[in-house]
Protein backbone atom coordinates (compact mmCIF):
# COMPACT_ATOMS: atom_id res chain seq x y z
CA UNK A 1 0.00 0.00 0.00
CA UNK A 2 1.18 3.63 -0.75
CA UNK A 3 2.45 5.47 1.56
CA UNK A 4 0.75 8.64 3.34
CA UNK A 5 3.31 11.40 3.05
CA UNK A 6 6.11 11.05 1.39
CA UNK A 7 8.41 13.98 -0.71
CA UNK A 8 9.73 11.28 -3.41
CA UNK A 9 6.05 10.24 -4.36
CA UNK A 10 3.03 12.57 -4.85
CA UNK A 11 0.10 11.12 -3.81
CA UNK A 12 -2.50 10.95 -6.46
CA UNK A 13 -6.42 11.45 -4.46
CA UNK A 14 -9.40 10.32 -7.06
CA UNK A 15 -11.71 12.21 -5.36
CA UNK A 16 -15.44 10.93 -6.26
CA UNK A 17 -17.49 13.13 -3.88
CA UNK A 18 -21.29 13.33 -5.48
CA UNK A 19 -20.60 11.45 -8.76
CA UNK A 20 -21.82 8.39 -7.22
CA UNK A 21 -25.05 10.41 -6.97
CA UNK A 22 -26.22 7.87 -4.29
CA UNK A 23 -25.63 4.78 -6.26
CA UNK A 24 -23.39 2.02 -4.42
CA UNK A 25 -22.64 0.40 -7.81
CA UNK A 26 -21.80 3.54 -9.31
CA UNK A 27 -19.29 4.22 -6.52
CA UNK A 28 -18.03 0.99 -6.61
CA UNK A 29 -17.22 1.32 -10.18
CA UNK A 30 -15.22 4.53 -9.54
CA UNK A 31 -12.90 2.56 -7.20
CA UNK A 32 -11.65 0.20 -10.46
CA UNK A 33 -11.53 3.26 -12.75
CA UNK A 34 -9.86 4.87 -10.39
CA UNK A 35 -7.73 1.96 -9.68
CA UNK A 36 -7.07 1.67 -13.32
CA UNK A 37 -6.00 5.20 -14.35
CA UNK A 38 -3.49 4.75 -11.38
CA UNK A 39 -4.20 6.76 -8.51
CA UNK A 40 -3.12 5.92 -5.32
CA UNK A 41 -5.74 6.32 -3.41
CA UNK A 42 -9.61 7.20 -3.84
CA UNK A 43 -11.40 10.10 -1.85
CA UNK A 44 -15.39 9.79 -1.15
CA UNK A 45 -17.46 12.23 1.17
CA UNK A 46 -19.35 10.85 3.98
CA UNK A 47 -22.60 12.93 4.55
CA UNK A 48 -25.10 12.53 7.07
CA UNK A 49 -27.94 14.96 6.70
CA UNK A 50 -29.63 14.66 10.01
CA UNK A 51 -25.92 15.39 11.45
CA UNK A 52 -24.82 17.93 9.37
CA UNK A 53 -27.23 20.02 7.79
CA UNK A 54 -30.78 21.31 8.34
CA UNK A 55 -33.84 21.21 5.91
CA UNK A 56 -33.23 25.39 5.69
CA UNK A 57 -29.82 24.55 3.91
CA UNK A 58 -29.92 26.04 0.38
CA UNK A 59 -28.52 24.90 -2.65
CA UNK A 60 -25.42 26.13 -3.70
CA UNK A 61 -26.27 25.32 -7.53
CA UNK A 62 -30.13 23.92 -7.36
CA UNK A 63 -29.35 21.11 -9.85
CA UNK A 64 -31.50 18.13 -8.88
CA UNK A 65 -34.88 17.42 -9.96
CA UNK A 66 -35.79 14.56 -7.79
CA UNK A 67 -34.89 15.96 -4.15
CA UNK A 68 -37.19 19.17 -2.97
CA UNK A 69 -34.34 20.65 -0.51
CA UNK A 70 -30.55 20.16 -0.46
CA UNK A 71 -30.87 18.14 3.05
CA UNK A 72 -32.76 15.83 0.87
CA UNK A 73 -30.16 15.32 -1.55
CA UNK A 74 -27.43 14.41 1.38
CA UNK A 75 -30.25 12.33 2.43
CA UNK A 76 -29.82 10.56 -0.59
CA UNK A 77 -26.03 10.37 -0.73
CA UNK A 78 -25.84 8.26 2.23
CA UNK A 79 -24.35 4.62 2.93
CA UNK A 80 -24.84 2.60 5.63
CA UNK A 81 -21.90 1.35 7.73
CA UNK A 82 -21.84 -1.67 6.13
CA UNK A 83 -21.47 -0.49 2.67
CA UNK A 84 -19.34 1.75 3.36
CA UNK A 85 -16.96 -0.88 5.00
CA UNK A 86 -17.42 -2.76 1.57
CA UNK A 87 -16.35 0.41 -0.12
CA UNK A 88 -12.82 -0.07 2.19
CA UNK A 89 -12.58 -3.19 1.18
CA UNK A 90 -12.95 -2.61 -2.27
CA UNK A 91 -10.34 0.04 -2.33
CA UNK A 92 -7.77 -2.28 -0.39
CA UNK A 93 -8.28 -5.37 -3.00
CA UNK A 94 -7.43 -3.04 -6.01
CA UNK A 95 -4.06 -1.14 -3.92
CA UNK A 96 -6.25 2.06 -3.18
CA UNK A 97 -5.95 4.30 -0.06
CA UNK A 98 -9.32 4.45 1.17
CA UNK A 99 -10.07 7.99 2.17
CA UNK A 100 -13.53 10.42 2.75
CA UNK A 101 -14.12 13.36 4.32
CA UNK A 102 -16.13 13.74 7.13
CA UNK A 103 -18.66 16.43 7.68
CA UNK A 104 -20.25 15.91 11.00
CA UNK A 105 -18.74 14.13 14.40
CA UNK A 106 -21.34 11.24 13.59
CA UNK A 107 -19.22 10.95 10.42
CA UNK A 108 -16.01 10.68 12.04
CA UNK A 109 -16.88 8.28 14.48
CA UNK A 110 -18.63 5.93 11.08
CA UNK A 111 -15.33 5.96 9.84
CA UNK A 112 -13.50 5.85 12.28
CA UNK A 113 -15.09 2.15 12.68
CA UNK A 114 -14.64 1.72 8.99
CA UNK A 115 -11.02 2.72 8.86
CA UNK A 116 -9.08 5.04 7.23
CA UNK A 117 -5.30 5.82 7.17
CA UNK A 118 -5.35 9.58 7.05
CA UNK A 119 -7.89 12.61 7.06
CA UNK A 120 -8.90 14.77 4.82
CA UNK A 121 -10.78 18.52 5.90
CA UNK A 122 -12.62 20.00 3.61
CA UNK A 123 -13.03 23.36 3.44
CA UNK A 124 -15.92 24.13 4.77
CA UNK A 125 -15.16 22.61 7.91
CA UNK A 126 -11.28 23.77 8.84
CA UNK A 127 -13.07 26.51 11.54
CA UNK A 128 -15.51 23.23 12.88
CA UNK A 129 -13.20 22.94 16.04
CA UNK A 130 -15.36 20.25 17.47
CA UNK A 131 -14.94 18.35 14.11
CA UNK A 132 -11.48 18.86 14.23
CA UNK A 133 -11.24 18.08 18.07
CA UNK A 134 -12.76 14.50 17.52
CA UNK A 135 -10.66 13.40 14.68
CA UNK A 136 -7.62 14.96 16.30
CA UNK A 137 -8.16 12.67 19.16
CA UNK A 138 -7.70 9.65 16.24
CA UNK A 139 -3.88 10.64 15.83
CA UNK A 140 -4.45 9.90 12.31
CA UNK A 141 -2.59 12.16 9.91
CA UNK A 142 -4.53 14.74 8.61
CA UNK A 143 -4.85 16.25 4.83
CA UNK A 144 -6.14 20.38 5.41
CA UNK A 145 -7.85 22.12 3.11
CA UNK A 146 -7.68 25.57 2.67
CA UNK A 147 -10.41 26.74 -0.22
CA UNK A 148 -12.19 28.86 2.16
CA UNK A 149 -9.86 30.05 4.74
CA UNK A 150 -7.98 33.42 5.27
CA UNK A 151 -4.10 32.96 6.81
CA UNK A 152 -5.45 33.64 10.33
CA UNK A 153 -7.83 30.86 10.10
CA UNK A 154 -5.39 28.31 8.77
CA UNK A 155 -2.89 29.62 11.50
CA UNK A 156 -5.64 28.78 13.98
CA UNK A 157 -5.94 25.11 12.48
CA UNK A 158 -2.33 24.24 11.83
CA UNK A 159 -2.15 24.91 15.35
CA UNK A 160 -4.82 22.54 17.14
CA UNK A 161 -3.35 20.16 14.66
CA UNK A 162 0.56 20.36 15.81
CA UNK A 163 -0.20 20.80 19.51
CA UNK A 164 -2.04 17.39 18.87
CA UNK A 165 1.24 15.91 17.75
CA UNK A 166 -0.36 14.96 14.68
CA UNK A 167 0.88 14.80 11.28
CA UNK A 168 -0.24 17.03 9.39
CA UNK A 169 -0.44 18.16 5.07
CA UNK A 170 -1.84 21.17 3.98
CA UNK A 171 -3.94 21.74 0.39
CA UNK A 172 -3.93 24.81 -1.46
CA UNK A 173 -7.40 24.59 -2.91
CA UNK A 174 -9.81 27.07 -3.74
CA UNK A 175 -13.48 27.03 -3.55
CA UNK A 176 -14.35 27.12 -7.79
CA UNK A 177 -16.08 24.90 -9.71
CA UNK A 178 -14.87 25.19 -11.72
CA UNK A 179 -11.55 26.91 -10.71
CA UNK A 180 -10.00 29.14 -13.28
CA UNK A 181 -6.39 29.16 -13.75
CA UNK A 182 -5.80 32.99 -12.59
CA UNK A 183 -7.27 31.56 -9.02
CA UNK A 184 -5.03 28.10 -8.74
CA UNK A 185 -2.53 29.84 -6.33
CA UNK A 186 -0.22 28.03 -7.02
CA UNK A 187 2.24 30.59 -5.69
CA UNK A 188 0.38 29.66 -2.08
CA UNK A 189 2.32 26.01 -2.76
CA UNK A 190 5.67 27.52 -1.71
CA UNK A 191 4.31 29.72 0.97
CA UNK A 192 1.95 27.40 2.79
CA UNK A 193 5.51 25.12 3.05
CA UNK A 194 7.67 27.41 4.53
CA UNK A 195 5.33 29.14 6.85
CA UNK A 196 3.97 26.16 8.46
CA UNK A 197 7.29 23.34 7.77
CA UNK A 198 5.23 20.74 6.46
CA UNK A 199 4.22 18.61 3.85
CA UNK A 200 1.86 20.45 0.79
CA UNK A 201 -0.20 19.49 -1.75
CA UNK A 202 -3.01 20.88 -4.69
CA UNK A 203 -6.85 20.22 -4.37
CA UNK A 204 -7.60 20.96 -7.65
CA UNK A 205 -11.24 21.66 -9.03
CA UNK A 206 -10.13 23.04 -12.51
CA UNK A 207 -11.46 20.21 -13.93
CA UNK A 208 -7.65 20.24 -16.23
CA UNK A 209 -4.50 18.21 -16.16
CA UNK A 210 -2.96 21.40 -16.22
CA UNK A 211 -2.47 22.51 -12.33
CA UNK A 212 -1.70 19.20 -11.03
CA UNK A 213 1.22 18.82 -13.55
CA UNK A 214 2.05 22.28 -13.00
CA UNK A 215 1.79 21.67 -9.32
CA UNK A 216 4.08 18.31 -9.24
CA UNK A 217 7.21 20.36 -10.74
CA UNK A 218 6.98 22.10 -7.43
CA UNK A 219 7.07 19.39 -5.65
CA UNK A 220 3.62 18.73 -3.93
CA UNK A 221 3.44 15.49 -1.68
CA UNK A 222 -0.60 15.19 -2.56
CA UNK A 223 -2.84 15.72 -5.86
CA UNK A 224 -6.29 15.64 -5.62
CA UNK A 225 -8.85 15.58 -8.66
CA UNK A 226 -12.28 15.36 -9.11
CA UNK A 227 -12.82 12.61 -11.03
CA UNK A 228 -16.39 11.67 -13.35
CA UNK A 229 -17.04 9.10 -16.04
CA UNK A 230 -17.62 11.19 -18.28
CA UNK A 231 -18.68 15.42 -18.72
CA UNK A 232 -22.04 13.91 -19.68
CA UNK A 233 -22.84 12.43 -15.94
CA UNK A 234 -25.31 14.09 -13.57
CA UNK A 235 -24.45 15.83 -10.63
CA UNK A 236 -22.29 19.50 -9.05
CA UNK A 237 -19.20 17.96 -9.35
CA UNK A 238 -19.01 16.88 -12.81
CA UNK A 239 -17.83 20.37 -14.15
CA UNK A 240 -14.71 20.77 -11.93
CA UNK A 241 -14.01 17.09 -12.57
CA UNK A 242 -11.52 15.13 -14.81
CA UNK A 243 -13.06 11.77 -16.60
CA UNK A 244 -11.20 8.81 -15.81
CA UNK A 245 -8.80 8.92 -18.85
CA UNK A 246 -7.78 12.04 -18.12
CA UNK A 247 -6.47 11.04 -14.73
CA UNK A 248 -4.58 8.39 -16.45
CA UNK A 249 -3.25 11.12 -18.93
CA UNK A 250 -2.43 13.34 -15.19
CA UNK A 251 -0.93 10.29 -13.26
CA UNK A 252 1.56 9.24 -16.21
CA UNK A 253 2.45 13.02 -16.45
CA UNK A 254 3.12 13.26 -12.98
CA UNK A 255 4.76 9.86 -12.90
CA UNK A 256 6.71 11.55 -15.21
CA UNK A 257 7.47 14.41 -13.37
CA UNK A 258 8.64 13.27 -10.90
CA UNK A 259 11.56 10.97 -12.46
CA UNK A 260 12.76 14.33 -13.85
CA UNK A 261 12.96 15.77 -10.47
CA UNK A 262 14.71 13.25 -9.04
CA UNK A 263 17.44 12.53 -11.68
CA UNK A 264 19.41 15.92 -12.06
CA UNK A 265 21.34 15.93 -15.23
CA UNK A 266 25.03 16.67 -15.00
CA UNK A 267 25.82 18.26 -18.72
CA UNK A 268 29.87 17.28 -18.58
CA UNK A 269 29.08 13.79 -18.18
CA UNK A 270 26.15 13.60 -20.74
CA UNK A 271 27.94 15.33 -23.18
CA UNK A 272 31.13 12.29 -22.50
CA UNK A 273 27.86 10.06 -22.82
CA UNK A 274 26.80 11.19 -26.31
CA UNK A 275 30.49 11.40 -27.91
CA UNK A 276 28.97 8.63 -30.43
CA UNK A 277 26.12 10.77 -31.55
CA UNK A 278 28.26 13.38 -32.16
CA UNK A 279 29.87 12.13 -34.72
CA UNK A 280 26.58 11.69 -36.46
CA UNK A 281 24.65 14.71 -35.65
CA UNK A 282 27.88 17.20 -35.75
CA UNK A 283 29.43 18.56 -39.02
CA UNK A 284 33.05 18.69 -40.14
CA UNK A 285 35.07 20.81 -42.24
CA UNK A 286 35.26 19.77 -45.90
CA UNK A 287 36.12 21.36 -49.65
CA UNK A 288 33.63 22.61 -51.12
CA UNK A 289 35.04 21.78 -54.42
CA UNK A 290 37.85 20.37 -55.85
CA UNK A 291 41.10 22.18 -55.16
CA UNK A 292 44.24 21.59 -56.12
CA UNK A 293 47.90 21.28 -53.86
CA UNK A 294 49.38 24.61 -52.90
CA UNK A 295 45.88 26.53 -52.72
CA UNK A 296 45.94 29.27 -49.98
CA UNK A 297 42.99 28.42 -48.68
CA UNK A 298 39.75 30.88 -48.70
CA UNK A 299 36.61 30.97 -46.58
CA UNK A 300 34.65 30.22 -49.57
CA UNK A 301 36.89 27.16 -49.82
CA UNK A 302 35.45 25.18 -47.01
CA UNK A 303 32.24 23.68 -46.45
CA UNK A 304 30.65 22.04 -43.13
CA UNK A 305 29.18 18.91 -43.57
CA UNK A 306 28.46 15.95 -41.60
CA UNK A 307 29.53 12.92 -40.62
CA UNK A 308 31.60 14.72 -37.47
CA UNK A 309 34.38 12.76 -37.65
CA UNK A 310 36.64 14.41 -38.97
CA UNK A 311 37.73 18.22 -38.01
CA UNK A 312 35.43 20.42 -36.33
CA UNK A 313 33.55 23.16 -37.18
CA UNK A 314 35.09 25.85 -34.33
CA UNK A 315 38.52 24.79 -36.65
CA UNK A 316 37.36 26.38 -39.78
CA UNK A 317 38.91 29.64 -38.99
CA UNK A 318 42.22 28.42 -37.93
CA UNK A 319 42.27 27.10 -41.42
CA UNK A 320 41.51 30.54 -43.24
CA UNK A 321 45.12 31.15 -44.81
CA UNK A 322 46.93 27.82 -44.79
CA UNK A 323 48.40 26.25 -47.83
CA UNK A 324 46.87 22.89 -48.75
CA UNK A 325 49.75 19.99 -48.79
CA UNK A 326 47.70 17.84 -51.40
CA UNK A 327 45.07 17.63 -53.87
CA UNK A 328 41.19 17.25 -52.11
CA UNK A 329 37.90 16.91 -53.87
CA UNK A 330 34.64 18.58 -53.18
CA UNK A 331 33.20 17.19 -50.25
CA UNK A 332 36.56 15.57 -48.95
CA UNK A 333 37.71 16.30 -45.31
CA UNK A 334 40.12 18.43 -44.55
CA UNK A 335 42.62 18.02 -41.52
CA UNK A 336 44.93 19.93 -39.84
CA UNK A 337 47.69 17.34 -41.30
CA UNK A 338 46.92 18.56 -44.64
CA UNK A 339 47.80 22.23 -44.48
CA UNK A 340 50.45 24.50 -43.20
CA UNK A 341 50.60 28.39 -42.76
CA UNK A 342 51.19 29.60 -45.94
CA UNK A 343 54.08 32.01 -44.10
CA UNK A 344 56.45 28.96 -43.36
Amino acid sequence: MTKLIDPRHCLIIGEVAQSHDGSLGMAHAFIDAIANAGADAVKFQTHIASAESTPQEPWRVKFSKQDDSRYDYWKRMEFTKEQWRGLAAHAHERGLLFLSSPFSPEAVDLLAEVGVPAWKIASGEVNNRQLLERILQTQLPVFLSTGMSDIEEIDGAVKQVKDAGVELMILQCTTAYPCPPEKIGLNMIPFLRKRYKCAVGLSDHSGTIYAGLAATALGIEALEVHVAFSREMFGPDVPASVTTSELKQLADGVRFIEKMRSNPVDKDAFAAEAAPLRKLFNKSIVASMDLPEGTILEENHLSLKKPGTGLPAEKLSALIGNRLLRAVHVDEQIFERDTRSSKE
